[in-house]
């Protein structure tokens, strides 16, 4: 039996329209830096080293530990120092991101040391790493179409959503791609929407 992490872990599913409040456990990603525009060559040097390195992860987990999964979506951290850059500018050379993949956390150190050797070839192999998330309480929805469309969503999100429930943003703007962007239609694409949140109260 294939284990598939996006059934497994509730906030891996989400609604359009609907704005829920989600609680995320520690997860450990593979990660890498970048800056700068996604349509640009640092951001598809990064998408083509996290997938090979994945799918070797995946391998020697299933031949080796007898524990085959689904290989998780590619997602990603944005940041900026003005976040209307993500809202009303669209100002994507200004912002930073980190692109990642889930892995589980049964994985091995010895087994992503093996990965990143197999994968010599893949473009940006010097910038990745394995961290563990901790996002905690989180509001996220669900969009539903092409990525440039996903201003007002995100405005309503930071600008109404979240401080109506007494909330205010912590920490990064995150995305999960559901959707094969070579293969789907961009009217379809499906994306998560996440934003981790704390408690507003005793703000100035």
């Amino acid at each position: 039996m294939k284990t598939d992490l996006k059934r497994e872990i509730a906030a891996y599913s989400a609604r359009r329209g609907i704005f829920d409040v989600v609680e995320l456990p520690l997860l450990r990603y593979l990660m890498i830096d970048g800056h700068g525009d996604p349509n640009e060559q640092a951001y598809a040097d990064a998408v083509s080293t996290l997938f090979p390195v994945a799918y070797k992860l995946k391998f020697m987990s299933r031949k080796e530990l007898d524990r085959d999964y689904v290989v998780m979506p590619l997602e990603a951290l944005w940041w900026s120092d003005d976040m209307t850059t993500f809202t009303s500018d669209r100002d994507k050379s200004r912002w930073d991101w980190t692109a990642m993949i889930l892995v589980p956390d049964w994985t091995p150190a010895d087994h992503l040391e093996r990965a990143l050797a197999a994968a010599s070839g893949a473009p940006a192999l010097d910038r990745l790493r394995l961290e563990t998330l901790d996002e905690g309480r989180c509001v996220q929805t669900l969009h539903l179409g092409p990525f440039d469309e996903e201003g007002p969503v995100l405005a309503r999100l930071h600008d109404e959503v979240i401080p109506s429930r007494g909330l205010r943003m912590t920490g990064r703007h995150h995305e999960i791609y559901l959707s094969d962007i070579r293969r789907t239609d961009p009217a379809k694409l499906r994306t998560i929407l996440r934003q981790p949140v704390t408690d507003a109260v005793g703000d100035a």
